[in-house]
C-alpha cells in the first residue's frame, strides 16, 4: 500500500526584494490577497490534501510569520464579546494545532533545493509534498488534492506543469517529456531555466511538488546548479530512472505572486470571485477602462 502523504514543506526564507520597500518589515508570505495573507491560500490547499504536518523554512525576519499561526486570546475574545461569530469562525482557520506547525532557519540563501533540505530530519523516510506560497492557484478541486490523488496511482516523484509561452521557458524548471499521456506527463529529462532556443518543450514547473525521500539524499550529494544556488530540480531529475519522475497538468488557474503584476491579477480574480465584492469591484473596473478608452 502507497504511503500517504501528509508532511509539506513551506520555502518561505526570501528576502522578497521586488516587493520592497513593504517588505522591509512585513514578510512577503502574509502580505494581503483579498482578505488573506499569502500563505493562507497555501496552507487551506494543503490542509485540502490531506496534510497534517506543516514544515516552514524561515530565516531572519520572519517572526510575524510565526505570529501568524497563533491564538490570539484578547481578539477573539473582543469578537466574542462583539457577537462577531463569522468573523471569529474565519480567525479560527489561522490557528494551528501545537505540534502540527515547526520552523527551521535556512541560515544561507542557497536555493529552494537547500531550503528543503533543511527539512530532512522531520520529513525522514516518508513522501512529502512542497508547496511555494508564491504560486497561488485558483481551482475548483485544490492541486496538491488533484496531485495527490494522482500520485495514489503513480508513487514517484510528481511536479505540478503548465504550458508557458516559449519565450518564457528560459524562467522555469522546463520538463523533457518521454510520454505525454493527457493529465499526466512521463519525464525523460528536466533542466532547470534553459536557453529559449535549447529548452525541450514549454511545459513548465511550478510551484508544487510530491516528493520520494530519495529526492533528499540526491540533496546531499548536490552542489550548486544553475544560478550559483542548489536546484531542486536536479535532485528530483536524479530519480527518473529510479523512483520516476511525472508531471501533472492541473486543472486551476496559476498566479505568480511572487512579481507585482502577478500580484495584482490574482487580486481582481479573486475579488471577482467574492460575491460580497464582484458588484461593486467590476463597477469600478468598468469606469477605469471606459476612462482610458476615453483616453485614446
Amino acid at each position: 500500500m502507497r504511503r500517504k502523504v501528509t508532511k509539506a514543506v513551506f520555502p518561505v526564507a526570501g528576502l522578497g526584494t521586488r516587493f520592497l520597500p513593504a517588505t522591509k518589515s512585513v514578510p512577503k508570505e502574509i502580505m494581503t490577497l483579498v482578505d488573506r495573507p499569502l500563505v493562507q491560500y497555501a496552507i487551506d490547499e494543503a490542509r485540502a490534501a490531506g496534510i497534517k504536518e506543516f514544515l516552514f523554512i524561515t530565516s531572519r525576519g520572519k517572526s510575524a510569520l510565526e505570529d501568524y499561526f497563533d491564538e490570539s486570546p484578547i481578539l477573539e475574545r473582543e469578537l466574542r464579546k462583539k457577537g462577531e461569530l463569522d468573523i471569529l469562525e474565519d480567525l479560527k482557520a489561522t490557528n494551528m494545532e501545537s505540534g502540527a506547525i515547526a520552523y527551521m532557519r535556512q541560515h544561507k540563501a542557497l536555493g529552494l533545493g537547500h531550503a528543503v533540505w533543511c527539512a530532512r530530519r522531520l520529513i525522514g523516510d516518508e513522501p512529502f509534498a512542497v508547496m511555494l506560497p508564491d504560486d497561488v492557484i485558483s481551482a475548483e478541486k485544490p492541486c496538491l488534492q488533484q496531485m495527490v490523488e494522482a500520485y495514489e496511482e503513480t508513487g514517484g516523484n510528481m511536479v505540478a506543469a503548465m504550458e508557458v509561452p516559449r519565450e518564457k521557458t528560459s524562467s522555469y524548471g522546463i520538463l523533457d517529456v518521454k510520454e505525454d499521456m493527457g493529465a499526466m506527463v512521463s519525464v525523460k529529462n528536466m533542466v532547470e531555466k534553459p536557453k529559449v532556443e535549447e529548452a525541450p518543450s514549454n511545459l513548465a514547473v511550478i510551484g508544487r511538488y510530491i516528493l520520494d525521500p530519495a529526492v533528499l539524499k540526491n540533496l546531499n550529494k548536490l552542489k550548486t546548479g544553475a544560478g550559483g544556488e542548489i536546484q531542486l530540480t536536479d535532485a528530483i531529475a536524479q530519480e527518473i530512472d529510479n523512483t520516476g519522475v511525472y508531471g501533472y497538468r492541473f486543472r486551476g488557474q496559476r498566479f505568480d505572486c511572487g512579481s507585482k503584476a502577478g500580484f495584482l491579477q490574482a487580486t481582481v480574480a479573486f475579488g471577482l470571485a467574492r460575491d460580497d465584492l464582484k458588484d461593486d469591484l467590476r463597477r469600478f473596473l468598468d469606469s477605469v477602462m471606459q476612462i482610458e478608452n476615453a483616453a485614446e
